[in-house]
């Protein structure tokens, strides 16, 4: 089926992590950096030239566009989502491709900073990948695989499907969103326009790898509130907000709790920002679980902690507001099962060894899940994301194009 197919998924790969689209979290406008509309203008440029009409770049930044349906079957309508942003973690400005064709299994130096090198120690995915031809950037910037390798895969089933009406599909409808990495992903899509029934995310990792679950997420804040007063003069009148902060934190579990000593199924309490003086200190956390009823209970145990540590500073006050982020997408997938089986049987149908896995982490699916539209997340080959070792293979991008292209044949033969 794909044997005299000459993919374009490598070509548009390289194009358009050139583009820098970072996100911006201390914005507040939306999207949250103007420069994600650039991508998202030469998006809109190539569906229309591929055939897909109604392709259009909406006020927020949104890129909507359909594949029509080219069978008299009454197929549901689904959607194919990939974001456009790439994270704050790391510089996305002047991004450089470099393709390390048939990757030979060992160490990749990037040039423009040779202190930084991709090591098979540090990535064994990478020892599967012998012979492929891999995509890394050059040393300083981050790739943006995440998610533009989605993006790419994306824009070449458009092209596919497109080029091979013989091919039978429902109706496909394909939307890229910005400030996904902020969390902000979904906040003005509008699913009305949209008319999915279902959708899938294309942001997983390794070939074959099947995410039907995420974690929840809360936001937590605590604020501490010192009392002032002249340093001179200070003695059994001034309240250190800043001390305050650091006395809390430094109670916090050091061998559980955290990202860096969790993982699998485990949770984490994660402090991610604080900023403060003595008057009045800040603390930004991110709670993380897969049961979501959890993450009361972590939040519970920081209201603890942070009660035991007022208690050594009379006279300082502190709040603590907690804002939902995302929940389990499994939560509502589990009722709409055929929206999973459909996606393994793609999997496998393009040659690939299916490997289910719960995301540390959410997607844009997380929350579309929970506004109405089921969707789980399909590989797209991205790795060590969010920074400077972020690489792709070339294979593992046309696998998933095979793969998204396999799911709508499915979705159309099952209806």
């Amino acid at each position: 089926m794909f044997d005299n197919y000459s993919f374009t998924v490598q070509e548009k790969f390289l194009r358009y992590v050139q583009i820098d689209t970072q996100s911006d979290p201390q914005s507040k406008t939306f999207p949250s950096t103007e420069k994600q509309k650039t991508l998202g203008r030469l998006l809109v440029q190539e569906l229309l030239q591929i055939g897909l009409t109604d392709a259009h770049l909406d006020e927020y930044g949104y890129v909507y566009a359909t594949i029509p349906s080219n069978t008299d079957k009454q197929v549901p309508v689904i959607c194919y989502c990939a974001h456009m942003d790439t994270a704050p973690d790391c510089t996305g400005t002047g991004v450089k491709p470099i393709v390390h064709h048939k990757y030979d299994g060992g160490n990749i130096v990037l040039p423009d900073d040779p202190t930084q090198i991709i090591t098979p120690e540090a990535h064994p995915y990478l020892r599967k990948k012998i012979g492929e031809d891999i995509i890394t950037a050059s040393g300083t910037t981050l790739l943006g695989a995440d998610d533009k390798a989605g993006v790419a895969v994306i824009m070449d089933m458009a092209n596919y499907l497109t080029a091979h009406p013989e091919v039978k599909h429902g109706t496909i409808k394909i939307l890229f969103t910005p400030d996904e990495e902020i969390g902000h992903g979904v906040d003005h899509v509008d699913l009305k326009k949209l008319g999915a029934d279902f959708a899938y995310t294309l942001d997983g990792g390794e070939r074959g790898s099947f995410e039907a679950e995420t974690f929840s997420a809360d936001a937590v804040t605590i604020t501490v509130h010192g009392v002032s007063a002249h340093p001179g003069y200070a003695k059994d009148k001034l309240v250190n907000a800043i001390k305050v902060a650091a006395t809390f934190l430094e109670q916090l579990p050091k061998d559980s709790w955290s990202p860096e000593t969790t993982e699998d199924r485990y949770g984490f309490v994660h402090p991610v920002q604080i900023e403060g003086t003595i008057e009045k200190a800040t603390m930004q956390f991110i709670i993380r679980d897969f049961w979501t009823h959890k993450l009361a209970a972590y939040e519970n145990a920081l209201r603890d902690e942070m009660d035991y540590a007022l208690r050594k500073f009379p006279g300082a006050k502190a709040e603590m507001v907690v804002r939902e982020q995302y929940r389990n997408m499994k939560e509502v997938l589990d009722n709409h099962p055929q929206v999973s089986e459909y996606a393994k049987a793609a999997i496998e149908r393009a040659g690939v060894e299916v490997i289910e896995m719960s995301a540390r982490g959410g997607t844009d699916g997380s929350r579309l899940s929970f506004m109405g539209l089921p969707c789980p997340n399909i590989f797209t080959g991205e790795m060590a994301f969010h920074g400077k070792h972020e690489y792709v293979s070339v294979q593992d991008m046309q696998k998933s194009v095979e793969t998204i292209v396999h799911l709508a044949m499915i979705w159309e033969e099952k209806a």
